[in-house]
């Protein structure tokens, strides 16, 4: 027994020598592995130290620069945590897999249902989302409807009913309410915006047109007064029939290059509108036979036309003339500015029989005939209520000083005249008139194809001085009226009264002198339109239009 043990402990003596001689090789090596070991061995220790020690203060002390903060540890807003201090221990990987399906399956608050009404707009009935009002109510929602009413009635007033309505209808219950106010109704303008311009109109998209013309008749336009339509080709006969059955306070209609007017719309205007007054047909084509059988029958009621000179459209003229509208008070004939050659047949004394309440007569790029205008051996009726007359042309005119009193003879209330392009009217002829109290004359010559006469021209002073203090507009471009005859006609514009009530002047082309020029200019308080363009006895520079009566003072400051 002896052996073995001498054997083992000669091999432990062994062994401890070859560890002494290898830390002697070593050397540093084994020394730093040592120190190892202790450290590790000491923070173990510390480790289990730490976890044995009882658990602090509720709260947590922080020193800033200068102040304490005090951190409650107790409780979290989060649900069965407590905020402590140190790092956060590490999970497993089980434990991060069973985090992620917690994480999967945790109920997400549900958001608040929308809710959904039907508005029926275009015949079908189409689901527009709207808020609860009772969910986060905006600022709209809160207005009372009638703030409301009175905010749409101001975009309405400048943009019109449509579209704007039929959008802001659609926003919340409350502005849908707002928006279906007949008051906001009362004025409608559709335009043709269903489709490109160019293109054929599809089967599908005129019906669409149609169940929304008539739902709107039907739902929007009990308190319509002025309606229009704005370059329809088709359908106008269909929308004109669903307005005026659906409208009975319908008043004017406007029809803006449409086409296809027929007797049948004629006749539900006959038949349902009691209460229309006024009908544009400006730019437009219809069936005259069905608007001269509308004129015989409900003529009475009418007080406004207005239509555009064809060779069809001329026996519109002699049927008022024949007394078809015995209460007219404005009638309008216009055409195209680049048409040539517009001449229309009016007897001047049968439309003065017929028309007595006349107050509006224009006859716009249309040239009355020459043996029209003259008077028989009758003595001439006139316009009693005359107001404004306007013969305005772009070409050459007939009309002669004669001819102008024989239409205006009596018209003692005219407050506009237009002769712009009757080159044939004289200042005599104009101040032999009747009227005392001409607010706005408008005598420029503008031509196209004729030629206008160099000749100097004299007797401006008697136009001014007549109307001098009640002019507003006076308009002489391109009269070649003497530099003498313009500094005497300028000088009844400035003194007294009458040099707060010229607003708009235009001397273009004219031989007006700076002398003449300041003497207007500088009494004048309420002049705010000047056009001195083209005035060769002008200075450069200075030769323009001028807006507003800081560009005319400056003119002023110029001219001294």
């Amino acid at each position: 027994m002896e052996a073995p043990e001498a054997a083992a402990s000669g091999q432990s003596e062994r062994k401890e020598e070859e560890a002494s001689s290898a830390q002697a090789e070593d050397g540093p090596k084994s020394k730093k592995a040592s120190l190892k070991r202790t450290s590790t061995a000491k923070e173990k220790k510390t480790k289990k130290a730490r976890v044995s020690r009882p658990a602090g203060p509720g709260y947590t002390v922080q020193q800033g620069e200068d102040m304490l903060f005090v951190i409650s540890n107790v409780a979290s807003q989060y649900d069965g945590s407590v905020w402590k201090k140190g790092r956060k221990k590490r999970k497993s990987a089980t434990e991060k897999i069973k985090a992620n399906q917690k994480k999967k399956k945790k109920t997400v608050p549900a958001k608040p249902k929308r809710r959904y009404k039907m508005y029926k707009l275009g015949g079908k009935d189409t689901a527009v989302s709207a808020p609860q009002q009772d969910f986060h109510p905006g600022f709209g929602q809160n207005l009372p409807e009638e703030v409301l009413i009175s905010i749409f009635q101001m975009v309405v007033i400048q943009d019109g009913a449509v579209p704007f309505l039929c959008r802001v209808g659609q926003v919340c219950r409350a502005w849908n309410a707002a928006a279906s106010s007949p008051v906001l109704w009362r004025k409608v303008t559709l335009g043709h915006c269903w489709i490109a311009p160019g293109k054929d109109q599809l089967p599908k998209t005129e019906r669409k047109v149609m169940d929304t013309v008539n739902w709107l008749a039907q739902n929007r336009f009990s308190q319509l007064r002025d309606f229009s339509l704005c370059h329809w080709t088709k359908n106008v006969n269909v929308a004109l029939e669903a307005v005026s059955q659906f409208c009975p306070q319908l008043a004017s209609i406007k029809l803006s290059y449409c086409s296809g007017l027929k007797m049948r719309a004629f006749h539900s205007l006959g038949q349902h509108s009691r209460c229309l007054r006024s009908i544009d047909l400006q730019f437009s084509e219809f069936q005259v036979e069905g608007f001269l059988g509308y004129l015989e029958h409900f003529g009475s009621q009418i007080k406004q036309i207005l239509f555009t000179h064809g060779l069809k459209n001329d026996r519109l003229l002699t049927a008022i003339s024949k007394g078809y509208c015995p209460d007219l008070e404005l009638l309008e004939v216009n055409t195209k500015l680049d048409s040539k050659g517009c001449e229309l047949a009016v007897c001047i004394q049968a439309l003065q029989r017929a028309c007595p309440k006349l107050k509006t007569f224009r006859m716009l790029n249309v040239r009355p005939l020459h043996r029209s205008m003259r008077s028989g051996a009758d003595a001439p009726l006139g316009f009693p209520l005359l107001e404004e007359l306007c013969i305005a042309t772009t070409s050459y005119s007939y009309m002669s000083d004669k001819d102008l009193l024989g239409v205006l003879f009596g018209s003692t209330k005219l407050r506009v005249l237009d002769l712009r392009g009757c080159s044939r009217i004289t200042p005599a002829g104009l101040a032999a008139l009747p009227c005392l109290e001409l607010e706005c004359l408008f005598w420029g010559q503008y031509f196209t194809s004729y030629m206008v006469s160099s000749l100097p021209k004299t007797g401006l002073p008697m136009v001014t001085e007549k109307w001098g203090h009640t002019l507003q507009q006076l308009d002489i471009a391109n009269q070649l009226f003497t530099e003498e005859d313009l500094e005497v006609a300028v000088s009844f514009l400035a003194p007294g009264a009458a040099a707060a009530t010229l607003r708009t002047l235009n001397l273009s082309g004219t031989r007006i002198t700076p002398s003449a020029l300041r003497s207007v200019i500088g009494q004048q308080t309420s002049l705010d339109y000047l056009n001195v363009s083209s005035c060769r006895y002008l200075p450069r520079g200075v030769k323009k239009i001028y807006r507003g009566q800081e560009e005319i003072h400056q003119l002023l400051d110029k001219l001294e």
